[in-house]
């Protein structure tokens, strides 16, 4: 009977565990984000800034940064822009090592297609329409938040932008490629796939997830502005406030018959992650050959598997061990021909490495392992470099520190590839000139 009981206490304690350093760690970003604003407000009170005379000597270095490629920082789960959490930066600055980054910020919990479509109109402007026939099978209002600038109004496909994307912020953008290939924003007919260079939704009883899902519920219905206005997690679409939908509401939220985590609609951010969804998502989404891809796939799990604890964050120590011993549940059917639980077992305490190199199943897309760099000069369009790379997953996110020199490497690289691949950029034309179309070569 005691051995009976060795399992469930062990799981049962992981939870509590987990839970507490989840917690803890939202916190501690949290009372950051505050401390932070308020240490700059009083430092701002106390010492004004004298006014001073200034000389303008034109406009050329705004001009100049305006001309350049804007490269898009989209953060993954949980995840947020600028704006958010006070001066808190997601990639932990990375968007300072670059004259024009951009840096939205996206439903942290929502799904990928709604996410795409917040991307799209926050780049070109106007009100994030998600879709009619999607907004009805998921229960939420077809209109979104109003972007009165796009932070891009030219984008098209001969002004391109680059995206760099953190975790499911890689899939995001897949599928807003996609989006852009099938034409599905409307009033943007002229959209192509050249602007850019187990069933998965249900949840154990009791898991990690589940506090999630009953937090962020709680969360969206108490609907505080300020609590919002430092951290949101996407759903305001579904109407999730307490005026609106009252102690029943609530009710049915908590219950999974109404809102994003209805088993009828699933629509949140973590059915797209899982194996299934995935390969309905790759089943549909191509790689173009005028694209550039390039992914840096993370790893954490070493041998013998404690040596995965060492150097990985707190948060994810514990994950790491259950991944890189996960087994598939033998009584129920594999989710792809040739499945191998050893396939899996290599993470990053978030997600599994295989994952993240390139599009593999259910067809794998022409791909190439990167050791040095001589190994993809000359870049080509249309193939999946990809570089494993020792780290955990937030080791290049929310602390700069903490990835040493590791840190500058990779963003460097990231923007010096972006920097090198600027293409079909319109001809510029000098102030008080002919606009009329210079030509038809376009700069590749």
């Amino acid at each position: 009977m005691i051995p009976l009981l060795i399992t469930p206490a062990l799981q049962l304690a992981e939870l509590l565990v987990s839970s507490v350093v989840h917690i803890l760690f939202g916190l501690y970003l949290f009372s950051s984000a505050i401390a932070g604003d308020l240490t700059q407000t009083l430092v701002e009170s106390v010492f004004k800034p004298k006014p001073t005379i200034e000389v303008k000597q034109g406009n050329t270095t705004t001009a100049q940064v305006n001309d350049l490629t804007p490269i898009v920082l989209v953060h993954g789960i949980f995840g947020f822009g600028k704006g958010r959490l006070g001066g808190l930066s997601y990639f932990a600055g990375a968007e300072k090592k670059d004259e024009r980054v951009l840096v939205p910020d996206l439903g942290s919990l929502t799904s990928v297609h709604d996410r795409a479509r917040e991307l799209f109109y926050y780049l070109k402007g106007g009100r994030v329409d998600y879709g009619e026939d999607h907004s009805k099978t998921c229960g939420h209002s077809q209109f979104g938040r109003f972007y009165d600038k796009g932070e891009y109004q030219e984008w098209d496909e001969d002004h391109p932008i680059h995206f760099v994307g953190h975790s499911a912020g890689a899939q995001v953008v897949r599928v807003l490629q996609q989006m852009l290939a099938d034409k599905m924003f409307d009033g943007h007919e002229n959209t192509n796939e050249n602007w850019v260079p187990e069933d998965g939704k249900s949840l154990k009883p009791i898991c990690l997830l589940q506090i999630c899902r009953l937090g962020s519920i709680i969360y969206d219905w108490l609907d505080i502005s300020w609590l919002k206005s430092y951290y949101n997690f996407g759903f305001d679409h579904f109407n999730l406030s307490w005026q609106k939908t009252g102690l029943r509401g609530l009710v049915d939220c908590l219950l999974g018959n109404a809102g994003p985590f209805a088993s009828s609609s699933g629509d949140w951010i973590l059915p797209d992650l899982s194996i299934q969804e995935t390969m309905k998502l790759n089943a549909n989404l191509k790689t173009f050959p005028n694209t550039f891809y390039f992914s840096y796939a993370t790893k954490r799990t070493r041998k013998p598997p404690l040596g995965g604890v060492m150097g990985i964050h707190p948060l994810l120590s514990i994950r790491v061990l259950q991944m890189s011993q996960w087994r598939y549940p033998r009584d129920i059917p594999l989710p792809y021909k040739g499945y191998r639980d050893e396939d899996w077992q290599d993470n990053d305490g978030a997600l599994n490495t295989v994952s993240m190199t390139h599009p593999r199943i259910p067809v794998e897309h022409s791909n190439l392992v990167v050791r040095s760099d001589s190994d993809c000069l000359p870049l080509q369009p249309g193939i999946w470099y990809y570089k494993i790379v020792e780290a955990d997953h937030i080791m290049f996110i929310l602390n700069r520190e903490r990835a040493g020199v590791e840190f500058d490497l990779i963003y460097d690289d990231i923007f010096e590839r972006c920097r090198k691949h600027v293409f079909r950029q319109s001809p510029q034309t000098m102030p008080n000139k002919d606009q009329r179309k210079l030509g038809e070569d376009k700069e590749e």
